[in-house]
C-alpha cells in the first residue's frame, strides 16, 4: 500500500501495544503491511521499541496480547 499522510498519521497515533496487536492478528495479506505503508509500520514499531524502556513495553504488550484471538 502506498504511504499517504493519513496512513502515516494513523500509524503514528497508535501505541506500541495497538501496533503489535494489529501486526500479530491481522489476516494474511492485510494491505496495511504491504509496500510503503508496511515498511513504515515496521519502522515505527522499531523506533518505539528502541526508545528507553521500549523492550520492556514490548514484552509486557506481547504477554498481554498472547498469541490467539
Amino acid at each position: 500500500m502506498k504511504l499517504t499522510e493519513a496512513n502515516k498519521k494513523h500509524i503514528d497515533s497508535l501505541s506500541y501495544e495497538r501496533l503489535l496487536a494489529r501486526w500479530r492478528f491481522a489476516p494474511l495479506g492485510d494491505s496495511w503491511f504491504k509496500g510503503e505503508t508496511g515498511d513504515y509500520w515496521q519502522k515505527r514499531m522499531g523506533e518505539l521499541r528502541a526508545q528507553p524502556g521500549g523492550n520492556e513495553i514490548h514484552v509486557a504488550a506481547s504477554k498481554f496480547l498472547g498469541w490467539e484471538r
